[in-house]
């Protein structure tokens, strides 16, 4: 039963994320963030990245994606930013720094999961998770162990 309701959630999500209403796409991207694992939630949220009208959607969703802090979330932001056009690239940007930008121990374990990616067979997530990798080897984090 608990697969059949998150499967409806990630539907009910999606439909959200066709809204005209940028509020409630960056709501839908926030929420099927939570969902990034399940392979029916990638369409969305790929969608929700690269949103073509409004970039709090983008950022909203990027922020969300990452701060899971796993390889799902890497992986849909990576696999964007490969095909992201400038002003997306930039907004993503923006959510990598949002997230990363505190913690260099987090900062650390994406960069080495965007290292692992970067062999994917995917010809969007190797080189999205390249230029992942890039951006976060550029942010000084606040706060390091000590």
């Amino acid at each position: 039963m608990g697969s059949d309701l998150r499967h409806a959630v990630v539907v009910m999500l999606g439909e959200l994320g066709r809204s005209h209403d940028y509020r409630d796409r960056a709501d839908a991207g926030h929420g099927l963030a939570g969902f990034a694992e399940m392979q029916e939630a990638l369409g969305p949220l790929l969608e929700l990245v690269l949103d073509p009208d409004d970039t709090f959607v983008t950022q909203r969703t990027v922020e969300a994606l990452l701060r899971r802090k796993d390889r799902s979330g890497l992986t849909i932001v990576a696999s964007a930013l490969a095909v992201a056009n400038s002003n997306h690239s930039a907004w993503i940007h923006t959510g990598i720094v949002e997230v990363f930008s505190i913690f260099s121990e987090d900062r650390d374990n994406a960069m080495r999961l965007c290292e692992e990616m970067s062999r994917d067979t995917d010809d969007r997530v190797a080189p999205g998770a390249r230029q992942l990798h890039s951006l976060l080897a550029e942010i000084d984090p606040v706060l390091r162990p000590a």
